[in-house]
């Protein structure tokens, strides 16, 4: 790991510190938006991701993959046999 990724983790860390003591300030304040906003933060990420899914779902293309071959019942090829699997 190098030294610009654990300031960044450091950084992460921090900001989300002052972001709970300032949520705290909130709570104890008795303030709306200490409920408010996180909700509204968390409910507009989680519908981000719900429509991410959805747009990934509609848009992927699958190609098929070829047909499987079939065995016949003693365990030969049919596509082997001569008579295509019929004795």
């Amino acid at each position: 790991m190098n030294e610009a990724s654990r300031t960044q983790g450091w950084a992460i860390c921090i900001c989300a510190g002052a972001l709970a003591f300032l949520f705290l300030l909130g709570l104890l304040g008795r303030s709306y938006w200490a409920i408010a906003l996180p909700v509204a933060v968390l409910t507009l990420f989680v519908l981000g991701l719900v429509g991410w899914v959805g747009y990934t779902i509609a848009t992927i293309q699958v190609e098929p993959g070829p047909a499987p071959e079939v065995l016949a019942s003693d365990g030969t090829n049919d596509a082997d046999s001569p008579a295509g699997g019929s004795a």
